[in-house]
């Protein structure tokens, strides 16, 4: 069986101006980075208000494993065959970070016969419009530490500075450090620390922004800290908002690429679900409903981060509602989840399966009965899959009423989903009523509650005393009516990783809780998790490899 890159490397591409066309897109509206990548004037969306939007499909996933799931290998490959169908379909993605390409997962991209390329170029700083962000970033952070410095007339104070520089890298190095050091001159000693890029809340405003004007306005509203008093000081007041802004402008603009099947994919803006909110821009999406009449996305990690996050986040702010949701499930991951051990996933076990598949039921009773959308499991195939393990789930899936398809995308591409497509589509066209988990005048700590209670079934949420602290200041600012972000752990439905399948009757824990007044969210901190990730043992960056003819090799 061939790597995924080299199966991506002997793809045989077309122009992306080829591409565009299949969209209605005209040159204008591109601005080419080679013959593969384009950036599509974000202003289009406005010029095509009045037309109708396309089918939204949301693909997610049962909680991840070591395992693995193939999210977005199935998200390609259903958008793939849904084009075989001759539905005029595109792909509204996430971008990779380097960090999971250089740390534990590798590339992005999808995998086998479904995948988005350019495939190196998309894993490997593609438009830059990560780096964009992260000089964003940045910028503001060393204009709060010249602001001080110049007089800080303000009385911004360095003790509650709450703004952090970031990198787009898994370094946990960097996750405390102290700096300012070395006299007056070079600045004003404090504690401080990074964030990955693809945490910081400018990822998260670029993804919810919905044209320049709105970007500059929530890159103002962003509080950096607080005075001695204990004002809230914002982007707006040190005066970066305009020249972050500038730095985005490109940026801002979705990136065009294609499936191996010459499907349109766009693919912009990439926050991590189980610290962000995990979907791709609302730019791009609205980019896709108007130019196609299937837009397939994704979000981020389980469905209870990246689903719940898209739907009580995303759709909420931007006025989208999915037409449907494609659930995607593995047998080696479900007989995880089941407690089976690593080297034990490839030998059928019904036992473990059926145990491992609480967790399958409780996305699908999270999406259909708790949020009211219609929900259809895709069984994502491996070799070691045995025929029973598949019988199981089908008849699990009929029994709970939902449709159930097995996806072989990674070996056969869109020709593995077409009944899966079909099924979509058939989905696609049912009423539903999409209805959030709390409702915007509550709370911060009932919305805290609604989610830990209805989506992660948990019996009781405690707050550590700066955690309380935070929600009484942040609810006396006036940002009670925010929805809520919550950061934990991917690997289970509660805050501790080591839960799995479906537990219930936990605890939560809220560790921090903090203010993204840009991105319009609060940020709620669980367990462990960490804003800055680290390094495995064994770095995928270890087998990434290039030969004196630029061939790169071992990016999966």
């Amino acid at each position: 069986m061939k790597s995924d890159i080299q199966i991506a490397q002997e793809a045989q591409m077309l122009p992306i101006s080829q591409v565009a066309q299949t969209l209605g897109l005209e040159e204008d509206t591109l601005s080419h980075y080679g013959k593969y990548k384009a950036k599509i004037d974000h202003r289009l969306v406005k010029k095509l208000a009045d037309k109708k939007d396309g089918k939204l499909i949301l693909v997610t996933a049962i909680s991840p494993t070591p395992a693995g799931e193939g999210k977005t290998t199935t998200s390609v490959g259903l958008g793939d065959a849904l084009s075989q169908l001759g539905k005029k379909t595109v792909l509204a993605l996430r971008e990779p970070s380097l960090g999971p390409v250089f740390g534990v997962k590798g590339g992005a991209a999808g995998g086998g016969y479904a995948q988005v390329v350019p495939m190196e170029d998309i894993n490997l700083h593609f438009t830059g419009d990560l780096h964009a962000i992260g000089a964003a970033n940045n910028l503001l952070a060393a204009m709060i530490d010249n602001y001080i410095y110049q007089g800080n007339a303000l009385g911004l104070d360095p003790r509650r500075i709450t703004w952090k520089r970031c990198v787009d890298m898994n370094d946990r190095q960097l996750r405390f450090i102290t700096d300012g050091l070395g006299g007056k001159i070079n600045g004003t000693p404090r504690e401080d620390g990074y964030d990955i890029t693809v945490a910081s809340e400018v990822m998260a405003i670029f993804c919810l922004a919905t044209d320049l004007a709105n970007l500059k306005a929530r890159l103002s509203n962003i509080v950096v800290g607080y005075t001695y008093s204990g004002e809230a000081v914002t982007c707006g007041q040190i005066g970066a908002a305009g020249a972050m802004a500038a730095l985005l402008k490109d940026a801002f603009d979705p990136n065009l690429v294609q499936t191996l099947e010459h499907t349109p994919a766009i693919i912009h803006g990439g926050p991590f679900a189980n610290i962000a909110h995990g979907c791709n821009s609302v730019m791009a999406t609205k980019l896709g409903l108007k130019l196609a009449d299937y837009t397939v996305t994704e979000a981020g990690f389980g469905a209870d981060l990246g689903a719940e996050k898209f739907l009580d986040i995303k759709c909420r702010k931007a006025g989208l509602k999915p037409d449907a949701v494609v659930l995607v499930a593995t047998v080696r991951a479900l007989k995880h989840h089941g407690g089976c051990a690593k080297e034990n996933l490839g030998v059928p076990d019904i036992a473990l399966l059926e145990k491992g598949s609480d967790n399958l039921v409780r996305h699908i009773e999270n999406m259909r009965d708790c949020f009211g959308l219609p929900v259809c499991v895709a069984i994502n195939a491996f070799p070691t899959d045995s025929t029973e393990e598949h019988e199981y789930l089908f008849a699990l899936c009929k029994k709970l009423g939902v449709p159930c398809s097995l996806s072989e995308v990674f070996a056969k591409g869109g020709a593995g989903a077409l009944d899966l497509a079909k099924k979509v589509v058939a989905l696609a066209d049912t009423d539903s009523t999409l209805e959030f988990t709390y409702q915007e005048d509550e709370t911060l700590k009932e919305k805290i509650s609604a989610v830990c209670n209805k989506i992660y079934r948990a019996s009781n949420v405690t707050y550590a005393p700066a955690a309380t602290k935070a929600i009484a200041e942040i609810e006396a600012m006036g940002y009670t009516g925010l929805p809520i972000c919550i950061a934990k752990t991917q690997y289970s439905f509660s805050d501790n990783a080591t839960l799995l399948a479906a537990p219930d009757g936990f605890t939560m824990n809220v560790r921090d809780v903090r203010l993204s007044a840009g991105a319009g969210f609060v940020v709620v901190i669980m367990g462990a998790i960490m804003t800055m990730p680290g390094l495995p043992k064994h770095p995928a960056a270890m087998d990434i490899d290039i030969d004196e003819n630029g061939v790169i090799s071992g990016l999966f």
